[in-house]
């Protein structure tokens, strides 16, 4: 049996650094219930900056900044496309009808993004007594597709083709997107009308994610997160190391993504009949169709490899701080060995 574990499961495993948890300490602290914590308030600031929009609302998780993000841009009974497979649509158990109760018009993005001419023609659907579509949601880098990113040309296009429509980019791993594109997070957002990142994955904070957008919608957002109770008192305390995520790790993500290609070659080549699904994953997920995913991931563990299932039928690896390089290897010569 081995002696350590490499955990694998999700870049959310991530423990605060040293630097974090003393920040926590030092943090200056009031009550951000009524906008008085000085911590918080820096770390909105910085984030709306580092994305380039007017302002931004902390929060206590990506969930939360999504559903916020549902609940400013539309109303109840309205439709938002969004892809069969991302984050809203599939992994918020079914949180979009109870908050907003709103319905997706889902696109096939199976391979991270969907087709914008696919795109046109449901926007155009009420016209032809199809429901109206008032919002679009985006996911980048999309999770379920193994972290892929969405090439810039096609975030640029989106305004056009919305029409007016609100755009919400669900950035939980956007840090990611910027890394392995070269494109900055304030061109990635630029066609956004909000954007979200998350800041408790990759870059290691230990709770968080931030909504950014127009600052009246940042008004309106923060009495949603109210409403869905996630106004915080002394905020501070997880706001600072949230601070230092957002300004010390994001360039360190590229390591995670190295990491993660060494696994999924590894994979490609123990079972090549899936290596063409693995191509266009370049951040830190690793996802590839398995037949007898339980018991495969039982193998792994066996040989202390934590891995998870992230669909029926389909494995996940997650790379992030706490695998070195050491343990890429290590992961990769024990599905050699399966």
């Amino acid at each position: 049996m081995a002696t350590t574990t490499i955990d694998l499961r999700s870049d959310t495993v991530t423990q605060p650094t040293p630097e974090m948890r003393q920040s926590a300490f030092e943090a200056i602290v009031g009550d951000d219930g009524m906008g008085e914590d000085p911590t918080v308030t820096l770390l909105e600031a910085s984030f709306a900056a580092r994305v380039g929009k007017e302002a931004a609302v902390f929060v206590p998780s990506g969930v939360m900044a999504n559903q916020i993000a549902l609940r400013i841009l539309t109303r109840p009974g309205d439709t938002v496309a969004a892809g069969r497979r991302q984050h809203v649509v599939g992994y918020e158990l079914g949180a979009a009808g109870r908050n907003a109760s709103i319905q997706f018009q889902i696109l096939d993005d199976a391979l991270g993004t969907f087709d914008l001419n696919e795109l046109v023609e449901v926007l155009e659907g009420d016209g032809y007594h199809l429901p109206s579509v008032t919002a679009l949601f985006v996911e980048n880098t999309h999770m379920a597709s193994g972290g892929r990113t969405w090439p810039i040309e096609q975030l640029r296009r989106l305004p056009e083709i919305a029409q007016g429509r609100p755009i919400h980019l669900d950035g939980a791993r956007l840090f990611n997107a910027e890394v392995a594109t070269g494109v900055s997070a304030v061109e990635i957002c630029a066609s956004a009308t909000t954007v979200s990142a998350c800041l408790s994955k990759g870059l290691s904070a230990p709770v968080g994610s931030v909504l950014a957008g127009p600052a009246e919608l940042m008004a309106e957002a923060r009495v949603e997160r109210k409403r869905l109770g996630g106004a915080m008192r002394q905020g501070g305390i997880i706001a600072a190391p949230a601070l230092l995520g957002l300004n010390t790790m994001v360039e360190r993500l590229a390591e995670d993504h190295r990491r993660a290609q060494i696994i999924r070659e590894a994979v490609a080549q123990r079972f090549p009949d899936v290596a063409a699904s693995l191509e266009g994953q370049a951040t830190n997920i690793v996802v590839f169709p398995h037949p007898e995913v339980p018991a495969l991931l039982a193998s792994l563990a066996s040989k202390g490899i934590l891995a998870g299932p992230v669909a029926p039928g389909v494995v996940r690896f997650v790379t992030h701080r706490h695998i070195d390089d050491a343990m890429a290897e290590q992961t990769a010569e024990v599905v050699l060995s399966l």
